[in-house]
């Protein structure tokens, strides 16, 4: 019973051996993965580019000028009268143009602002997706912790059993096969140790590769932990929230919004055009011309309209509209396929975290049960009414129970926030909430 006793304080020196010095929140560690993951500087530096793509779109609307200049050196020169010189000549022209109608270039600059809002939603897509990989990453390492923490704890325990088996053998109480089952589980045990400690080892080095930070470490969930349920409890209600929110759905409906667009550029192509036009040029000869031997300047200014009616193509324009319709199509479909999606990825991740949570609960008793099962082995054993592979057995059971339990409370705070990502809804202050289940 002594032994017994101590098992859980073996535990909770194995936990501190593992909790982290110097621990850093999983705030902190989201703000570093901001300002370092490629990833997510790859998707900020698109979202910069498309901003500038779409203002471009705006220049086809806008009004245009050009500068032109020349100079030109001539040889003149005739027999009667005889006339031999250069002539220079010199130029400069001004022109504007603002155009007043031209629909394909106003669908254009309506595409470019479509497509600001479709980079809006690329960009809220890349932080939800950078916010649900730290989480992973950082709880993947307390997982691993707590792994380490537990098979160090379990080789404690069968090592005292192990020498208890060899006392017992000696004395005569016990067989051979007592210790060489014990020997046996330890052994088993050693080679589990060290899977888990390469394994913390890959995790660490995971988490340090996205923030960008050496040695990090997180700081480890509080127990008894306070897991809060999806709110509201409906998973309709969630589907319908990623209707409203979800950045894939957003982008697909955009898409369709581009896509008819591009079709009223094609059918610009039967439209007329009308530009405003304006021109300012001087000519100048310093040493005169061909017929005037004096230098002569001219100025010549024009302002007028510049009307375009397109009257036939060889059939491109009318194909083109076929072509943009049956894109339309395309994209109309590409927006069903994603609301399907979204509803799908929504439900699964409602219905795994409740399964998560409910699995917690079981869990958790079943650690009590798997604790009062060992303890009544040992004591079956001290009485020898139980064998020692009883209390082995009774060992393995009670901690792969903790570690199992333990994974099962990160996966909850990961379903909760990919059940918000799915809906399109997850922001950095639910990091925040999570934050407060940490230790301080």
């Amino acid at each position: 019973m002594t032994r017994l006793r101590l098992l859980p304080l073996a535990l909770a020196l194995g936990a501190a051996g593992a909790g982290p010095a110097q621990a850093q929140s999983l705030l902190d560690l989201y703000e570093s993965a901001r300002a370092y993951d490629a990833t997510w500087q790859s998707a900020k530096a698109q979202y910069d580019a498309n901003l500038f793509r779409a203002e471009q779109a705006k220049a086809g609307i806008l009004p245009s000028a050009n500068l032109g200049a020349g100079l030109s050196r001539s040889s003149f020169e005739t027999t009667a009268p005889p006339i031999d010189r250069g002539i220079t000549t010199q130029s400069a022209t001004v022109s504007a143009a603002q155009p007043l109608y031209r629909p394909a270039n106003f669908a254009t600059w309506e595409q470019g602002k479509r497509q600001v809002e479709l980079a809006q939603a690329q960009l809220t897509a890349a932080s939800q997706d950078l916010i649900v990989r730290v989480s992973q990453a950082y709880f993947d390492v307390l997982a691993a912790q707590d792994t380490l923490a537990f098979v160090q704890a379990q080789k404690t325990a069968v090592a005292e059993q192990l020498a208890s088996a060899k006392r017992n053998f000696e004395v005569g109480t016990s067989t051979i096969t007592d210790t060489r089952e014990a020997q046996a589980r330890y052994d088993l045990v050693l080679a589990q140790e060290i899977a888990a400690e390469n394994d913390l080892r890959v995790k660490r080095l995971a988490l340090d590769a996205l923030v960008g930070k050496p040695d990090v470490k997180p700081n480890p969930l509080a127990l008894p932990a306070a897991l809060p349920a999806p709110e509201p409890a409906d998973v309709n209600a969630w589907v319908q929230q990623g209707e409203e929110n979800s950045p894939s759905i957003r982008q697909a409906k955009t898409g369709v919004e581009i896509a008819q667009l591009e079709t009223e550029k094609a059918r610009a192509g039967h439209k007329p055009t009308l530009d405003l036009t304006a021109s300012y040029g001087v000519n100048r000869n310093p040493g005169g011309s061909a017929t005037v031997p004096t230098s002569t300047r001219a100025t010549t200014g024009t302002v007028g309209l510049s009307f375009n009616l397109p009257l036939f193509a060889g059939f491109a324009t009318q194909n083109r509209i076929r072509e943009t319709l049956s894109l339309e199509e395309r994209a109309q479909a590409d927006l069903e396929a994603s609301r399907r999606a979204v509803a799908q990825a929504i439900r699964t991740a409602y219905f795994g975290l409740v399964s998560g949570q409910g699995q917690v609960k079981a869990l958790e008793a079943a650690e009590a049960s798997s604790q009062s099962a060992l303890e009544a082995n040992r004591l079956g054993y001290q009485v020898g009414v139980r064998i020692n592979i009883d209390v082995l057995n009774a060992q393995s059971q009670l901690f792969q129970t903790k570690r199992d339990l333990a994974q099962a409370r990160y996966n909850v705070l990961v379903g909760q926030l990919k059940l918000r990502q799915a809906t399109g809804t997850l922001l950095p202050d639910d990091l925040g909430r999570l934050n407060a289940l940490l230790v301080k």
